[in-house]
């Protein structure tokens, strides 16, 4: 994965020269600071990278829109860092970055911490729809929300300092750089590769965490053959912010754990006990679904009545333009009579029109917008609308599209189609709770 011309990003070390490598991967909107608590303790006996995402804390703005692209670019990192394989530890997209490593390069890795991870991050559409919202009100709204996604009220109220740290480090970021991001997050999903993570992981997830809830690394540990939790009391998403003085002492003893024996000259750290489920013995896997479980519930998207590269590529396209909520209210619309129909529009009018590459996504939904209103299929056109958004128009390109299919397809046509693009803008480009 770490091949020429692949893009690096920006590092600092800290630690012993010789010690065994220890990278920390932050979260989305997060920088190198961080971790700033654990690094005192953690370069102690590790030679300790962390990294900036790009677009975060003054690194270069080159986007990377897929957590694979992330991963590769971390890689090259750790060969300009002298670093062949090292201990990972990340938080959020952090962790998705380490995941990805542990799959795609696994020799690399020694062990694996995820914290305040999930084999999947809400929902293609959170993820999009928040890429809507930064593309056109800038990182402001999804700055002042920070705080209720990343704390704790009792410590928000508590740390005013961090709270506006926190703030301004999200305000700063590159919107281009978040919004890639976003899509990366959009786009990442383990579930059916979870069995493929071959080192001992720690998962970490704060009991109070309402992005990457306890359920979610409860599915990580019941997938990763060796893994094992840890649930941090009183601590929300940000938790290596919030309750550092536990984060470092789970990471010093995993870590130290998968040393070799002779350097195994690291204190152990008291375990964070992992919280019993009601009625459960106290172990970490009480509670949790079985891995074949969790396979029949994630199997993919793959139809067993309509097999073949075009449906598999048109679902997965319609899916990303259209979103998961309007293609699994179709699904549950489909019946005998029209199921052949759907099949068709998946496997056609996606699977390969859509899907050609002569003309962008942008300049296929400004066609779809145009066609959309000159045939007065308004339903249509809304949908079509929250697609254009998400391929990169912003409201003003779409406002232009529609004064430009008033000359040309009508005033009436025309006027209705305003009505329903500016509903579905206002609902598309309003930050949600």
């Amino acid at each position: 994965m770490s091949e020429k011309n692949v893009d690096t990003l920006q590092y600092r070390v800290d630690g012993p020269e010789h010690a065994p490598v220890l990278v920390l991967g932050p979260a989305l909107g997060a920088t190198w600071h961080m971790w700033d608590r654990q690094v005192p303790e953690l370069s102690r006996h590790w030679r300790v990278l962390r990294y900036d995402l790009p677009g975060h804390g003054g690194a270069p703005a080159r986007p990377a829109t897929s957590v694979g692209d992330l991963a590769a670019r971390l890689l090259a990192t750790a060969d300009a860092a002298g670093a062949d394989r090292f201990a990972y530890a990340g938080c959020s997209l952090g962790g998705a970055v380490g995941a990805r490593i542990a799959l795609d390069a696994p020799g690399r890795l020694t062990s694996l911490a995820l914290i305040s991870s999930a084999p999947r991050y809400a929902t293609p559409d959170t993820w999009r729809q928040r890429g809507v919202v930064v593309r056109t009100n800038g990182l402001d709204p999804i700055a002042r929300s920070t705080p209720e996604r990343w704390f704790t009220p009792a410590f928000a109220a508590a740390q005013p300092a961090i709270v506006e740290w926190a703030v301004q480090m999200v305000r700063t970021t590159d919107p281009g750089c978040y919004i890639a991001a976003c899509e990366a997050l959009a786009s990442f999903d383990m579930r059916q590769e979870l069995a493929r993570v071959g080192v001992p992981t720690l998962v970490v997830a704060g009991a109070e965490d309402r992005v990457t809830p306890p359920a979610d690394a409860r599915a990580l540990v019941a997938g990763i053959p060796d893994a094992r939790l840890a649930l941090v009391p009183d601590a929300c998403h940000m938790a290596p912010v919030e309750r550092p003085g536990e984060i470092t002492e789970l990471l010093a003893g995993h870590f130290s754990a998968a040393l070799p024996a002779g350097r195994r000259d690291v204190p152990a750290a008291v375990p964070v006990p992992a919280q019993a489920p009601a009625g459960g013995t106290g172990r970490a896997t009480d509670a949790l679904p079985t891995r074949a479980a969790i396979a029949a519930l994630t199997a993919g998207e793959r139809s067993q009545g309509h097999p073949g590269a075009a449906y598999d590529t048109g679902l997965r396209l319609r899916r990303e333009v259209l979103g998961d909520a309007h293609v699994d209210r179709v699904a549950e619309e489909t019946d005998d009579f029209t199921g052949e129909f759907q099949d068709l529009l998946t496997r056609y009018a996606w699977g390969e029109v859509w899907a050609r590459t002569g003309i962008d996504r942008r300049t296929r939904s400004v066609v779809t917008l145009t066609a959309l209103t000159a045939g007065g299929h308004l339903e249509e056109l809304a949908a079509h609308t929250r697609a254009a958004l998400r391929n990169g128009l912003t409201p003003q390109e779409i406002r232009e599209v529609l004064l430009h299919t008033a000359v040309y397809c009508g005033m009436p046509a025309a006027g209705a189609a305003f009505e329903v693009a500016r509903r579905v803008i206002a609902e598309e480009t309003t930050p949600r709770d």
